[in-house]
């Protein structure tokens, strides 16, 4: 592999038709990023649905695996099928890929999204599973950050910082969305309306002090665009170029503190059009940053 790209990971099995476009546009990104050089793809397999149970209630495993009602449509796609299962399987590979590949190189990512509402018994608002958690559980020795900046509070998440003493949740959002704070689990509020992206950059900085206090061993990005103005759950104030900005800085800061970085997609809403865009736009930023 070489060592001056982007090593993303992604498989067209990562695909599947659903009512909303959250599954789908991981593919629309992919084929975009399949064109720059600076980017190099790489296919993961299917997770062992053992470990899923390891980080899982194992009846909860079982249930979405053999498409067994209601567990199975938990996290909202209507319609449970083989090629969800196996989309939703492929991208948990995927996580456990690009960890992989981001304490190899320093900075990785996967073209996913649908972690962080995931609890242990059971998926909600279209996680399954929380793959963040996931990459905690499968490196016990070491310690895993996850910044949030979806504009939903990752409410799984902070749960599972109660059961995995090696993974931290900060999170930046717009809507708490149950998301509670506790001792591992940090959120930090900017309003929708009356906020502004002074009040961001500085919970970034607030969220790498404490990373580098903690001595995080890797950082976990989710760099959901649903934050973004035109977006229906948006803030009026994140703009394209800000959130441009803040994608730079979390580069910026990951490189500079040598904490090696995964980044995810996470949420975004609009139409596949102006989302793609946005979705790109990240992969631009980290190129810039770490491969100047």
């Amino acid at each position: 592999m070489k060592s001056n790209v982007i090593h993303v990971c992604y498989s067209p099995r990562y695909y599947a038709h659903t009512h909303t476009n959250s599954m789908e546009k991981l593919a629309a990104v992919a084929e975009v990023l399949a064109q720059k050089s600076y980017i190099e793809l790489v296919e993961p397999e299917l997770i062992d649905v053992q470990l899923l149970k390891k980080l899982h209630d194992p009846h909860y495993v079982d249930a979405f695996v053999q498409g067994e009602k209601p567990l199975a449509s938990a996290q909202g796609f209507k319609q449970w099928n083989e090629q969800l299962r196996d989309a939703v399987l492929s991208v948990q590979g995927g996580q456990l890929k690009a960890a992989e590949l981001a304490f190899q190189y320093g900075i990785s990512a996967n073209i996913a999204q649908g972690f962080h509402h995931a609890s242990y018994e059971s998926g909600a608002a279209y996680c399954t599973f929380n793959g963040l958690a996931l990459v905690a559980k499968q490196n016990p020795e070491k310690r895993i950050f996850v910044l949030d900046c979806d504009q939903h509070g990752g409410d799984g998440t902070a749960i599972f910082t109660n059961r995995l003493t090696n993974l931290v949740n900060f999170g930046i959002f717009g809507i708490r969305f149950g998301c509670k704070a506790g001792e591992r689990s940090l959120t930090r509020y900017i309003h929708p309306k009356q906020g502004n992206f002074d009040l961001y950059r500085e919970a970034i900085f607030e969220a790498f002090q404490y990373a580098s206090h903690w001595e995080a061993d890797l950082i976990i990005y989710q760099a959901g665009m649903d934050c973004h103005q035109l977006d229906k759950y948006g803030s009026k104030w994140l703009t394209t170029e800000l959130l441009y900005e803040r994608d730079r800085l979390v580069f910026e800061m990951a490189k500079k503190m040598k904490i090696p970085l995964l980044f995810v997609l996470a949420g975004g809403y609009q139409q596949l059009d102006d989302l793609v865009p946005l979705h790109v736009n990240t992969f631009k930023a980290a190129n810039e940053i770490y491969f100047p």
